[in-house]
Order: C-alpha cells, then sequence, then structure tokens
C-alpha cells in the first residue's frame, strides 16, 4: 500500500480487500461509483468516513462530514481484483503510513454489506419487507454473509446496550462487567460504537486473555443512519451494518443469548422498550431471555427512574422481565451465566438454533422501519387503553425519533426548519415521560457535543 500525508489530519491511500470482497461485478462497480439517485456512493462514503473516523468524540454527523468534505474513494479495477483509492482519510485511522489493520477489516466489512444488502435484500425481489416472517428471514441472511453466526457454539453471546456519551465512572464500570464476562468465557455483542459500547469489549478482552480463549468474539451490529455519530471503536472484531434501526434491533434478539443494560439515554430507553414489548406479548412468555440492568453506585437512581417509568407505562408484567444489579460487575456475570444455562436447555429441547433465536416472535410493527418526521411523531398513539405491547412499540418510536433529533443528520436538519417533534397522550404516560426526559437532560445523558442541550422534542396536551 503506498501513503503521502497530506498534513497530521488527512492521508491519501489505496488499500486492498483481505479475507472478502476481492472481487466485484461491473455492475456492483457501477453502483458503488454512482452519486446519483439509486447509487450507493453517497451510503458507502458516510459509512466508510465513519469507520475511518474510530475513535472520534464527536457525535454529530455533520461536523464529521464537514470537517472531512473533501474526503473521497473510488474502487480501482486490477487483473486480479480491485482496490479501493482513499483520499483525504482520517489520519488517525493510518500507523506510520500503514491503515490499522482492525480499521481495515471493518472498512471491507462495510463495502461487504453495502453490496449485499443493495443487490440480495433490496433488489432481488427474494424478500417481502412488509412481511414479518420475509424482515426476519433477511435479518438471517445478512448477518450469515457477514459470518456473524457460529453454528458450533454453545450460547455464550451477551449482548450490551448503553450511551456512548457515559460518565468516566460508568465506562469503567462496563469494563469491570466485560471482564467477569470475559472470564466466564461469555462474548460481547455491542452497538459498536464508543461508551457503554466500547467498554464491555475492552474488559471482555483481558478476561479472555487471562482464560488464554484466543476466538473470544466482539460483534458490532450498527446502521447507516447512527454509524457517524457513533464511529465503530477499534476493538470489534466483527462489524455489521444493518439496512435500518428496526433490523439492527432485531439482529441483536436474534444473535443474542443475554441481555445488559448500562446506562445512557434515549438511544438505550429506546432499545430497552423494543425488547420489553416483545417479551410482553404472549407469544414470548416462556422464552428465556436474561436481562440485566446494571451500574455503578451513582447509577442506582437513574434505573430506579427507569423502572419506574415502566411501571407506570407498562405496568408490573413489565418489570418482572429484568434484574436491577448495582455495583456488582461478578454479580451481572453470574446472573448471566445462570440465564445462558436455561437458554441453552430451552433451545435444545425445542430444537432451535443456538446462533439464531427464531422461536422469538417479533410483531410486524416492532420490524417496519419508522421513519421520523414531525407528522410521524405527531401521529403516535401514547394511550393506555392499547394492549400493553403496542404501547410499548409507539414508545420506542416516540424514542427513537428523539435519537434522530440528536444525533442522526436527518433528523437534526428537521428540527432546524421545522422546530421541535411534538409529542401527545394520555397524561398518565406523558407525565412520567416529561419527567424522566427531563432528568436525562439534567444528567447530561442527551447529547455528547456541546454545554448545554437543546430539546428536540415538545410534549403538548
Amino acid at each position: 500500500m503506498e501513503t503521502s500525508i497530506i498534513s497530521t489530519d488527512m492521508v491519501d491511500a489505496r488499500v486492498a480487500p483481505k479475507g472478502s470482497l476481492e472481487h466485484l461485478s461491473q455492475q456492483e462497480i457501477e453502483k458503488l461509483l454512482d452519486s446519483g439517485q439509486g447509487g450507493l456512493y453517497p451510503l458507502f462514503r458516510k459509512c466508510a468516513l465513519a469507520v475511518l473516523n474510530s475513535g472520534s468524540d464527536i457525535d454529530d454527523a455533520r461536523v464529521i462530514f464537514d470537517k472531512f468534505k473533501d474526503f473521497d474513494l473510488q474502487i480501482v479495477r486490477q487483473p486480479w481484483g480491485i482496490k479501493l483509492e482513499i483520499k483525504n482519510a482520517p489520519g488517525s485511522a493510518f500507523v506510520d503510513g500503514e491503515m490499522i489493520r482492525g480499521i481495515k477489516e471493518q472498512l471491507f466489512a462495510v463495502l461487504r454489506d453495502v453490496v449485499f444488502i443493495s443487490n440480495e435484500i433490496m433488489e432481488s425481489g427474494r424478500f417481502d419487507l412488509k412481511s414479518s416472517a420475509s424482515i426476519t428471514n433477511a435479518v438471517f441472511h445478512i448477518l450469515r454473509n457477514a459470518r456473524a453466526l457460529e453454528h458450533k457454539m454453545r450460547p455464550n453471546l451477551v449482548v450490551c446496550w448503553g450511551g456512548h456519551s457515559i460518565r468516566r465512572l460508568e465506562y469503567d464500570y462496563t469494563k469491570r462487567v466485560g471482564y467477569e464476562l470475559g472470564l466466564r468465557s461469555l462474548d460481547v455483542c455491542t452497538g459498536c460504537g464508543p461508551g457503554a459500547m466500547k467498554g464491555p469489549m475492552k474488559g471482555a478482552t483481558i478476561g479472555h486473555s487471562k482464560q488464554r480463549i484466543f476466538n473470544g468474539r466482539n460483534l458490532g451490529i450498527t446502521e447507516p443512519g447512527i454509524i457517524a455519530a457513533e464511529p465503530p471503536n477499534p476493538i470489534v472484531s466483527q462489524l455489521v451494518i444493518m439496512p435500518d434501526i428496526e433490523k439492527r434491533l432485531e439482529a441483536f434478539v436474534r444473535v443474542g443469548h443475554g441481555i445488559v443494560v448500562f446506562p445512557g439515554g434515549v438511544g438505550t430507553l429506546e432499545e430497552i422498550l423494543y425488547l420489553l414489548g416483545i417479551l410482553l406479548d404472549p407469544a414470548n412468555r416462556d422464552i428465556p431471555l436474561p436481562v440485566v440492568f446494571t451500574g455503578p453506585s451513582d447509577a442506582a437512581e437513574y434505573f430506579q427512574k427507569i423502572h419506574e417509568f415502566i411501571g407506570q407505562t407498562l405496568g408490573s408484567g413489565a418489570q418482572s422481565l429484568y434484574r436491577i444489579i448495582i455495583d456488582d460487575p461478578a454479580g451481572v456475570g453470574r446472573a448471566m451465566v445462570e440465564g445462558l444455562e436455561k437458554v441453552r436447555d430451552y433451545r435444545r429441547k425445542c430444537s432451535d438454533s443456538y446462533s439464531f433465536n427464531w422461536l422469538l416472535k417479533i410483531p410486524l410493527e416492532f420490524q417496519l422501519p419508522f421513519e421520523v418526521s414531525h407528522e410521524s411523531m405527531r401521529g403516535l398513539d401514547l394511550s393506555l387503553t392499547r394492549p400493553v405491547h403496542e404501547r410499548a412499540a409507539d414508545l420506542r418510536r416516540a424514542f427513537s425519533g428523539i435519537v434522530a433529533g440528536n444525533v442522526k443528520e436527518y433528523g437534526v436538519r428537521a428540527i432546524e426548519q421545522h422546530g421541535p417533534f411534538e409529542l401527545s397522550g394520555d397524561p398518565q404516560i406523558m407525565g412520567p415521560l416529561d419527567r424522566l426526559l427531563r432528568s436525562f437532560v439534567a444528567q447530561g445523558r442527551m447529547k455528547l457535543a456541546g454545554a448545554q442541550y437543546k430539546p428536540c422534542y415538545r410534549l403538548v396536551a
């Protein structure tokens, strides 16, 4: 790879794929180079820049894109395959003129998934993406193509959720929990970004090393709408790009055998409500899935407020679906081991796959992409008269909209043009929602960049 340094921040390079996608068809190359409507270049460029910007503490996608507005990449055809020609890339992705190997692997994982999703999922005609079973099948094929499904493993993959801009004390705690998971031969899957997505992977890596586990997995699952605001951290050993947030969430609950939730903000609440909404469906009543909310002692009040919010809006049945463990990393590790044994026994009994939870029913309202707009946010039905799992679905959409308004490029732009999103509903829901969101703002959990948070939402009667 020949490299010339433009400045301390910008690098030009030519890199070849390693292990996958050595060859692309002429049609795939033309589509990747097409900047017009239907072309893949804008999407590929955005995701590639996010990967190359790994380690950034900026969660505003527009700032990243503006800083590297001259970033460009082209596919170079060669007799023996392809290379990527990159111009004006972040210098932090290189060491002594060579691209960091982990970042290089992630860069070509982006290329792999962008090409596969476009050709095989969206345009092949094989998948009806308005059908629940077909959406699940599409999620399975994306994960299988990325080699994220290990058919011979015992259930040992723990999904960790939490904020990308958590406090140092909380970040250190996520590492301690990851360490305890690693010591117990458990692997980690996260949203692949910084903060609570990086800490458990870092801790698990040390735990695996102490146990002489050399094939431990750090699986990261993301989607194009959020990847620039939460660039993949360098510890991710397997990166998968899903088409949208709903398929990303489904991927988490299909591949994960247990879930640990750390402190976070509205994105974490979106994940919690998605999970609880699914588990509250009567069809999933008997399916074991251990869920633990955990944090250091300073996070006790944070989880208490979430527990109260869940009780007030979804009821005690939802509260019974998780455990809260405060300031006890080893206790979290033991709880996961105990829960995963039940998962293993259940899947063996029901002849379900260890690597993909086919038996879990995910209703269509949790699978269809929620197009965030002022109109769709106003149209959410936050009413106590609805069945509890349907109520959870619209609450999840409300938090998804706030995430978009906080960090996603199109959401930030919509807020600037038309003002805050408006949410309305029953007072018994809107009151607890208002109190919870205010507590997030007071604790600085809504946005990393900037000293003062300006709400992207407004609660109306």
